[in-house]
């Protein structure tokens, strides 16, 4: 074995006898305590709020693509609102493409239950028979809307809360108003409806408002004069869609606005991710703090083993294996209190999302636009929480390891 990993070997045996010492003082030891729950705690912290916002950010996500289309192409001109066969085919044929579907969105109120004023609605046109729920597939296999017949009224499908709202449950008939166009003035026309189910998204925004029905109905009642409808996408490669949306620029041509669900949303998610990055460095404040204690450990430990750091540095340990003997130390301390501020975080937070303990009520779910939230754990923050922790912490022990690596001996040896 070389003279150098003998070295080694040696600062670290010594680091570890420091650390499991058995003369140490209660000095010593409560300091050492108080930097292992300061860096837990501080740890413990990070994890939970970088979970809280991958998880804020991975359902907020989810529940926007279960209302809308990964895709989505917006026809330009009259004429646009109908694609060929062949153009159908063609889109079909492209990678990741799982269904292409027309709808249409209008503006209203739906009256019914309790409610006699209504309340404002955006209204969600479908072809008939088709599943009624978002291109995400959030509503139930037997949430399907119908054409309207002789003997009875044409079927709607509405938000959760919003037949809570109303006090509307399935077979249950309500009035439905959307506004539209006639002879360039705008005007309302009334429909009664029947309810054919509910839907249930997670995202605040769709079951307050969202009502699903006959594209045709919707058609007929916001009037021929308002050129409407657009055509929804869906993927089974979210990460694609950029790509997908270039080709089908390129197959369509400049008569259709194409946009995919990053650039629809991408104020939205930068901001997030924003927030998500100064949270992190608010919050290490709390382990920079922490840090410190493992500091003031050290002090105590270099107070205590002065005649020790004599006699190594009498037998020939040199400044630099002193200096990293008690980077060790500290790297020690701040190891253990992070790997219990991991487990600390993590447990956390699972039991949060495992039985929802963070949820919002109906106005405060309006505003973060889902009604309970859960957690996301991921590999990638907890490598930047542990690089932070262990950066911070040899930095702040620098300063107590260089003082003792630069103790005469003779000075140390003669400490009391």
């Amino acid at each position: 074995m070389t003279a150098g990993g003998s070295r080694r070997r040696l600062v670290w045996a010594i680091a570890w006898r420091f650390l499991r010492g058995r003369q140490r003082s209660r000095l010593l030891d409560g300091t050492a305590r108080a930097a292992l729950v300061a860096t837990a705690l501080g740890v413990a912290a990070m994890v939970i709020a970088m979970a809280l916002m991958s998880g804020y950010r991975r359902d907020l996500r989810q529940k926007l693509l279960g209302g809308n289309a990964a895709v989505i192409v917006y026809p330009l001109a009259p004429e646009a609102f109908r694609l060929d066969p062949e153009v159908r085919r063609r889109i079909a044929a492209l990678p990741g493409v799982v269904e292409l579907r027309r709808v249409a969105y209008g503006q209203g109120t739906l009256a019914g239950g309790g409610v006699a004023e209504g309340v404002d609605v955006t209204v969600r046109g479908v072809p008939p028979g088709e599943e009624a729920g978002p291109p995400g597939r959030l509503a139930p296999p037997s949430a399907r809307v119908a054409a309207a017949t002789s003997d009875r009224p044409p079927e709607v499908v509405v938000g959760e809360e919003l037949a809570h709202r109303l006090g509307l449950a399935p077979g249950d008939t309500a009035r439905l108003m959307v506004l539209g166009l006639e002879a360039g003035r705008p005007r309302f026309r009334y429909r009664g409806v029947r309810v054919a189910g509910t839907l249930a998204t997670g995202l605040s925004e769709f079951d307050r408002r969202l009502v699903l029905a006959d594209l045709a109905l919707l058609q007929g009642l916001a009037g021929k004069e308002v050129g409407f409808g657009l055509f929804e996408l869906v993927t089974s490669d979210l990460a694609g869609t950029a790509g997908l949306a270039a080709a089908l620029r390129e197959l369509l041509g400049p008569d259709y606005l194409i946009r995919d669900w990053r650039e629809l949303n991408a104020e939205l998610f930068a901001a997030l991710e924003l927030q998500q990055i100064a949270l992190f460095f608010v919050l290490g404040l709390i382990v920079l703090v922490s840090t410190f204690n493992v500091a003031s450990t050290l002090v105590v430990l270099v107070r205590e083993r002065m005649r020790h750091i004599g006699v190594l540095a009498a037998l020939g340990l040199g400044p630099r294996q002193l200096r990293g003997v008690f980077l060790l130390f500290g790297g020690f301390v701040s190891l253990v209190g992070t790997v219990a501020g991991l487990a600390l975080g993590t447990l956390a937070a699972w039991l949060l999302t495992r039985y929802e303990l963070i949820r919002f009520g109906p106005e405060v779910a309006e505003v973060y636009f889902l009604s309970s939230v859960s957690f996301q754990v991921r590999w990638l923050d907890l490598a930047a929480i542990v690089g932070f922790t262990l950066t911070v912490t040899a930095l702040a022990c620098w300063l107590p390891a260089r003082r003792a690596a630069t103790v005469r001996p003779a000075a140390a040896l003669r400490y009391e």
